[in-house]
């Protein structure tokens, strides 16, 4: 039954959506973004989990009304693939100050391992519903918290929980043409083959007015966990452009 859960999102979400697009056709538009960086240590959409070397990683959106679909494309600089993330969420409720959406992830995390003397490039399905609750304090800062059930498909993969809470403030001004962003999370997952743990995350982004590049920080601590041996101290810098 539980295997079953994200493909019902999944299709919760298409036929919510599609019913509200056709009932609101006139009232949006398809928008899209992407956002692509290159950074010294590739960190996954959970902060815990890391390539352990460089990364390129791109993020993309399509959005109509309240469906969007936000892939996320995850290789390591030799151009072999770590993640690909295929996300479908749809807005339940969207207002000024308060949004909540659910959504369902397709997933593959490819990892290497040595057979007669070759390497094999192994990939790994995953499946995963998340619900997320975001207040907008301003324009420029919200709190968000997420839940997120991530499901593997092949033997020998993961099977867990995550909970997240965040604080994001964006479009800090740095004299009059610098500006900075930041994030503040607090996670803790469950996964099964005791990968448990609590961890603080923190990202800065800095950038200039107009200029689609920016340059960031990323930090990972684990505060408390049972995973053997105890998680070090993660930290990437990178370099990301928005289009």
């Amino acid at each position: 039954m539980i295997k079953l859960l994200a493909p019902l999102v999944l299709f919760f979400i298409f036929t919510v959506s599609w019913s509200q697009e056709n009932a609101d056709s006139t009232k949006s538009k398809l928008e899209a973004a992407a956002t692509i960086s290159v950074n010294s240590n590739g960190i996954a959409y959970i902060p815990a989990f890391s390539l352990d070397k460089p990364a390129i990683i791109g993020t993309f959106s399509l959005i109509k009304g309240r469906f969007s679909y936000d892939p996320q494309l995850s290789y390591g600089l030799d151009l072999k693939p770590w993640i690909i993330d295929n996300w479908f969420h749809y807005k339940i409720v969207d207002r000024p100050r308060f949004e909540f959406k659910a959504g369902a992830l397709i997933s593959a995390f490819f990892s290497e391992y040595e057979a007669e003397d070759e390497m094999i490039l192994q990939a790994q399905k995953y499946l995963a519903v998340e619900f997320i609750g975001k207040y907008k304090f301003s324009p420029q800062g919200s709190l968000s918290f997420t839940y997120l059930h991530d499901r593997g498909q092949d033997p020998g993969t993961l099977i867990g929980h995550f909970f997240n809470l965040q604080a994001d403030r964006s479009d800090i001004s740095l004299g009059k043409k610098g500006l900075l962003s930041a994030r503040l999370q607090l996670f803790y997952l469950n996964y099964t083959g005791s990968n448990d743990g609590l961890f603080v995350a923190g990202n800065i982004s800095a950038s200039i007015r107009n200029i689609p590049f920016a340059v960031f920080f990323q930090a990972i601590q684990a505060l408390h966990s049972n995973i053997t041996p105890f998680p070090e101290f993660k930290w990437n810098v990178g370099l990301s452009y928005t289009l």
